[in-house]
């Protein structure tokens, strides 16, 4: 049997392995939902693989993607972040990762998990099954990531406009925006 995956991935075997493995797959733990949030953010204005590749760097440098550590680091742990040569060493970025985990938990408080907040935004609170025949149907932007990144942003949270929101909601499963052909699509 022969695989089929999205064009996006090529043949880089890293991002194969994201494609097939995590991207488009229902996420519904907050743990990991933070992760996403700290990666795209920090992906603002770069290439996705570029983040991929530091990914175990982020893991490293922000405590395992634990929002309760995050959000109460200091100002030094931002310096000591900044001579991490495996992130991005963008101070604003860093910074609003720690207020983005503040936000982030109050929202938890508010919503009971930040999944329940993020699908509230969702047509029924599901996901949304894209039809993709080619990679130009595909878009950057949706209505539902309009909304989650303006609400965002009224609370505060930084880095994470429409686009990257959509980025967001791929990586996590909110929306599965997989090839109709692609042999991971479900």
């Amino acid at each position: 049997m022969s695989t089929t995956r999205c064009l996006w991935c090529g043949n880089d075997p890293l991002y194969m392995e994201y494609h097939d493995l995590e991207w488009g797959k229902q996420v519904k733990d907050d743990k990991t939902l933070f992760e996403f949030m700290i990666l795209e953010s920090a992906q603002a204005g770069l290439s996705w693989i570029t983040i991929l590749k530091r990914r175990p760097h982020y893991k490293e440098a922000f405590a395992d993607f634990d929002v309760q550590a995050v959000a109460k680091f200091t100002p030094e742990d931002v310096e000591h972040i900044l001579t991490n040569t495996g992130v991005v060493r963008h101070r604003r970025k860093i910074e609003t990762s720690i207020t983005n985990a503040q936000i982030f938990i109050k929202i938890q408080e508010e919503f009971g998990s930040f999944y329940e907040y993020l699908y509230q935004f969702m047509p029924n609170r599901e996901r949304i099954e894209n039809n993709i025949l080619t990679q130009k149907d595909t878009v950057v932007t949706s209505l539902e990531s309009d909304l989650i990144s303006k609400d965002l942003k009224k609370r505060g949270v930084k880095f994470f406009g429409s686009t990257i929101c959509y980025a967001y909601m791929q990586a996590v499963g909110m929306v599965n925006d997989h090839l109709n052909s692609c042999t991971f699509r479900n």
